[in-house]
């Protein structure tokens, strides 16, 4: 990942950690609890792809594993992210730009799903049973709603904030000088002029028309006598 690209989600991953933990968290809304963290690693891997979506899905979630007050197993978090930040990362668009934001609603009800099952089975296999308790369906349904609700105000900034960083300005003046010449190869293959440093082309065509002037202008004298 380039340098622009680990500063941006360094920042973005743990302003949204402290968000969640200390704004989301202590809301007490009935059932999950809205994931800050999951909405910051969708945004990012729209933009960065399934390669960068996993790295910054692992990054996010260790660094979730890690934080107080998390009472689950190191890691167990990292590889849910890690997983979904990779399948987000497929639903990349391929010119970078989102036709409409059915796609990303969908994409993030699929991953609040995605997350809360894989979590919890994830749990299953090292003996936590705190989703049984909870109850699994209710679980699903209200972080399908938190994420939904709360991913039209945090995605589409995630993922602005992502291709404005993502820009280079060394590139965009190489691509602004390579369509220049594209263009003056298309007025010259057009035309039959050759644009740049050739100027005999441009001296014999200034000639001809002093050549042409000449000979109006005698014809002319010849009438008048």
């Amino acid at each position: 990942m380039r340098v622009n690209r680990i500063l941006l989600s360094s920042a973005l991953i743990v302003v949204a950690l402290v968000l969640q933990v200390s704004v989301l968290a202590r809301l007490h809304l009935p059932g999950a609890v809205p994931d800050l963290l999951l909405l910051t690693v969708l945004g990012l891997a729209l933009v960065y792809g399934h390669v960068g979506g996993a790295l910054v899905g692992f990054c996010a979630g260790l660094l979730a594993d890690l934080a107080p007050p998390a009472d689950h197993a190191a890691g167990r978090y990292a590889l849910v992210l890690c997983v979904i930040g990779y399948l987000a990362g497929l639903a990349k668009p391929e010119n970078g730009r989102l036709k409409s934001a059915t796609g990303p609603m969908v994409v993030v009800v699929a991953a609040a799903i995605g997350t809360t099952l894989l979590y919890a089975g994830v749990g299953a296999l090292v003996g936590d049973t705190a989703a049984r308790h909870v109850g699994l369906p209710s679980l699903l349904f209200t972080a399908a709603l938190y994420d939904l609700l709360l991913a039209p105000f945090v995605v589409p900034g995630i993922m602005a904030l992502a291709r404005r960083a993502d820009n280079d300005p060394l590139a965009e003046a190489g691509s602004s000088a390579k369509s220049a010449d594209i263009s003056s190869g298309w007025l010259s293959s057009g035309t039959g002029l050759k644009i740049g440093g050739q100027r005999g082309g441009l001296g014999s065509l200034k000639t001809k028309a002093r050549t042409r002037t000449a000979r109006v202008g005698r014809i002319k004298g010849v009438k008048r006598l």
